[in-house]
């Protein structure tokens, strides 16, 4: 079956239920996990009011400290199921495809992922990772409602 799973996250609560199922998947079958988180980076001209708030270099330290926060929550959720982990944070415009680079370069078989369910013009808008995913992935997608 699957020997290692990549799991992405942006610490919201539905990517945070996606982690505890994954977790629980991996423990179950024994396979290993990567937790990935992706941030975009700092833009002048930007929709997202973090950036627009913000300096680069503010930007960047408050980026790292939610994603160092978000991925020392999923090491302590794999110590806890005893599962193996690594964890990455990724810098990338386009997070589907520093998802799907991290699953090619760790070598992972499974990638599971919580879809946050965007309809409508909210979709067209800001998009979903998770359909990008399902359409440019090689490796199978599980995606957790």
């Amino acid at each position: 079956m699957f020997k290692h799973i990549l799991i992405p996250t942006d610490g919201s609560e539905l990517a945070t239920q996606a982690v505890d199922k994954g977790m629980a998947l991996a423990a179950s079958i024994g396979a290993a996990v990567t937790v990935v988180t992706v941030t975009e980076p700092f833009h002048i001209l930007s929709a997202d009011a973090m950036q627009v708030e913000s300096s680069r270099a503010s930007y960047d330290a408050d980026a790292r400290a939610y994603a160092d926060k978000v991925l020392a929550a999923a090491r302590d959720k794999a110590a806890a199921a005893g599962v193996r982990i690594e964890t990455h944070h990724k810098w990338h415009d386009s997070p589907y495809q520093a998802i799907i680079d991290t699953a090619l370069n760790e070598g992972c078989d499974l990638i599971a992922l919580a879809s946050h369910g965007r309809r409508g013009m909210a979709a067209v808008v800001m998009g979903s990772q998770a359909t990008k995913l399902l359409t440019h992935s090689k490796i199978p997608v599980l995606v957790y409602r």
